[in-house]
């Protein structure tokens, strides 16, 4: 992790001149390469050496531990720098003064900076550098100062030999340059980056394995989301392959970069639907040299105990229901009670053989106006102890004067001022509330009255409460539960930035749980209505905004495909018009991919049919995913096996595994070259939001997507 680069003007450029495609810029560019790969291995020995100088420097305790984290953090990145091409991209800038302080130099583009000395001019340029946002953002409209944009093509898998450099296209951006794109494509062809034929294989190369990062295709809309600010809240509402999830985890990395202290500080949190998507997106941010994120799921994040219990339908929707949160507010806060209810006299506190004593009315006062504050529970209660304090204290200092620091510290702790708080403010725990709450209908009744319906309190009332809060069983919806009550207690500590994917899936008490991780930092939001499948999925961003506590983040749609088929696009947007929300259709730029659709004669022969599908994907390139409601799905991985195919399960999804066979319901976020989907009105019929999972299902496929059915299509697809 570093700094953003301050690219000046060095004293000589940095890279090769502009050359044309050929063998003997291809012969250049391969040394390059070379010496490039050499200053890396420099960094990485150099990285180690100051470890060891720095454990020797002399300094005090803290800065010595901050120094030294920060070297042996330097080290650790660089040594577990993967394996692969060293730069993707060059920039060319020509001598006018659009190039600014860039005039007349080249630039290589890369995911890391590369410099054979840190006084020396960088070979490689970080890719979120600001000098690199030329390299997505210029164009023969707006050349920016650029002559030439080159694009690298590598072989697929490429580890970065330099025989791994396979061929070259240089764009001529200004009049001066020449127009068009040169090295074997056709400048006028219809496509990302102006019909880069590198830029398009990257796009469309099949792929096995965990998700890729996307810094060599990134297009200008997408950097524009990337590289915005710290303090910018945004909602990316993506259609399926518009690379939304990309986008959210590159802003994560170029966030952690251009702000490295504010960041750390606080942190940086990837939230995912489920674990097998962040397995999937797991290699993504290393890819990318960034490895001190947290990414894990939203029950992850707030899991305070192991899940032991299961809640039903009814129970689970009223728990994850926003108004929950009031109900717990006033379970909590009926804890406090008025001093004038409890004390006949006014409260005694000895101070050696002397006793101060405080009139009921002035404690009263006080527990009214910490009150009135609305303070975290537990500060409320510390308050209410120091505002005692105070009133001891006043009448200290006209007896003796001002007291001391100690006499204030055993006045606070005396028994008698314990014994007091314990009474009208009494110390609590989250799972006490929760467990006093569930546990006892009448103190749910009284809590959830004029909130909650009779039978939605009786769908959450636990039939036979435990002995005390120590022996409860909680189901994962009582973990939001435990969460908004210790959010009241005491705020919990937040991250800098947060990423939440497939954010259209979160309870209002799950997007509350987030929101008070970000009150005091910014978070990127990325979903998409339609695919919204959870009960208590959002309709709309600006409710789920606020819900987030970002009610005043811009939207922004991503509507072009670069993954999807636009074969699959459209039949997926049929799905659309019948759903209730309102998003822009999708569209693609891929006019290859394929769409059959194959009806199986009898329901029994759907696993056979199903093999003669994944037989015939796997004669091609790429990964193959078998998605279908979770009975068929473990039908069809037993057919597969029992036919001599490996079938990976969910819970291997991110391997190397060419074929997965996964239930409806784990598909959200990731993609297959080839989708088989098995049953699709099957997996309309299984939930209630079963066509919207059907819209999520059909939309994972990049290359070709395979329907087989017995049963009759649902109504959109029919035709």
């Amino acid at each position: 992790m570093g700094g953003p680069e301050a690219v000046g003007r060095p004293g000589a450029p940095a890279g090769p001149r502009p050359a044309e495609p050929g063998g003997g810029a291809l012969d250049r560019e391969r040394a390059y390469h070379e010496a490039c790969r050499a200053a890396l291995a420099a960094m990485v020995r150099d990285a180690g050496d100051q470890v060891v100088s720095g454990e020797n420097a002399s300094a005090d305790g803290a800065s010595a531990e901050a120094l030294g984290r920060r070297l042996r953090g330097r080290a650790r990145d660089l040594r577990e720098e993967p394996d692969r091409p060293l730069f993707f991209g060059r920039l060319d800038f020509d001598d006018s003064p659009d190039g600014g302080d860039h005039r007349g130099q080249s630039y290589h583009i890369g995911r890391r900076r590369i410099s054979p000395h840190p006084a020396a001019p960088p070979m490689v340029i970080d890719w979120r550098a600001p000098v690199s946002r030329t390299f997505y953002q210029a164009s023969a409209r707006d050349p920016r100062g650029v002559a030439v944009r080159r694009r690298f093509g590598w072989a697929p898998g490429s580890h970065g030999a330099a025989e791994d450099l396979t061929g070259l296209e240089d764009e001529r951006l200004t009049a001066r340059a020449g127009a068009g794109v040169h090295g074997g494509v056709d400048d006028r062809a219809d496509g990302p980056a102006g019909g880069s034929r590198i830029v398009a294989g990257e796009i469309e190369r099949p792929r096995v394995g965990p998700m890729r990062d996307i810094v060599a295709t990134i297009q200008p809309e997408q950097d524009d989301l990337v590289r915005g600010g710290l303090a910018d809240s945004v909602c990316v509402q993506g259609a399926p392959g518009t690379g939304k999830t990309a986008v959210g985890l590159h802003r994560a990395a170029y966030l952690l970069y251009t702000y490295p202290q504010r960041i750390q500080r606080g942190g940086l949190l990837v939230l995912g639907p489920n674990r097998a998507f962040l397995r999937y997106i797991a290699e993504v941010l290393p890819a990318l040299g960034e490895i001190d994120v947290r990414q894990c799921t939203i029950e992850d994040e707030i899991a305070r105990h192991p899940v032991r219990a299961t809640d039903g339908d009814a129970a689970a929707a009223v728990k994850h229901d926003v108004r929950m949160a009031a109900v717990l507010a006033r379970a909590l806060y009926g804890r406090v009670r008025r001093p004038a209810e409890l004390l006949t006299e006014p409260l005694a506190v000895p101070d050696g053989s002397y006793r101060w004593r405080v009139p009921v009315e002035e404690l009263d006062r006080v527990v009214a106006e910490v009150r009135a504050q609305a303070p975290p529970y537990a500060v409320g209660r510390e308050h209410v102890r120091s505002r005692t304090v105070a009133l001891i204290q006043r009448q200290a200092e006209r007896r003796a004067g001002p007291p001391g620091n100690e006499w204030l510290r055993r006045i606070g702790r005396a028994k008698a001022v314990t014994a007091y708080l314990d009474a009208v403010w009494p110390a609590t725990r989250p799972e006490e509330v929760v467990a006093a709450l569930l546990g006892d209908p009448a103190a749910l009744a009284e809590a959830a009255d004029g909130l909650l319906t009779a039978g939605e309190q009786a769908a959450i009332s636990w039939p036979k409460p435990p002995r005390t809060f120590r022996t409860a069983r909680w189901s994962a919806a009582d973990m939001v539960l435990l969460d908004e009550v210790a959010g009241l207690i005491e705020r919990p500590a937040g991250y800098g930035h947060v990423v939440v994917d497939e954010a259209q899936d979160l309870s209002p008490m799950q997007c509350r749980a987030i929101a008070r991780r970000v009150d005091f930092g910014s978070i990127t939001v990325l979903g998409d209505l339609a695919q919204g499948t959870t009960p208590w999925a959002a309709d709309n961003w600006p409710e789920q905004l606020a819900h987030l506590g970002k009610p005043d983040a811009a939207v922004v749609p991503l509507t072009t495909g670069f993954r999807v088929p636009a074969a699959v696009v459209a039949l997926a947007n049929r799905l659309l018009d019948a759903l209730p929300v309102d998003v822009p259709p999708a569209r693609s730029l891929r006019r290859d991919g394929e769409l059959r659709i194959e009806r199986v004669e009898r329901g029994d022969d759907l696993a056979a049919a199903t093999v003669a599908a994944v037989r015939e994907a796997l004669a091609r390139e790429g990964s193959v995913g078998v998605i279908a409601t979770e009975p068929d799905a473990a039908r069809a991985g037993a057919a597969l096996r029992a036919a001599g195919i490996p079938a990976a399960g969910v819970e291997e999804i991110g391997t190397a595994a060419r074929v997965t066979v996964l239930p409806a319901t784990a598909a959200d976020g990731l993609e297959f070259d080839h989708v088989v989907v098995v049953e699709p009105a099957a997996i309309e019929a299984a939930e209630p939001r079963g066509r919207h999972r059907l819209y999520v299902v059909l939309t994972r496929a990049v290359s070709r997507l395979h329907l087989l059915h017995h049963r009759p299509l649902p109504a959109p697809l029919a035709d």
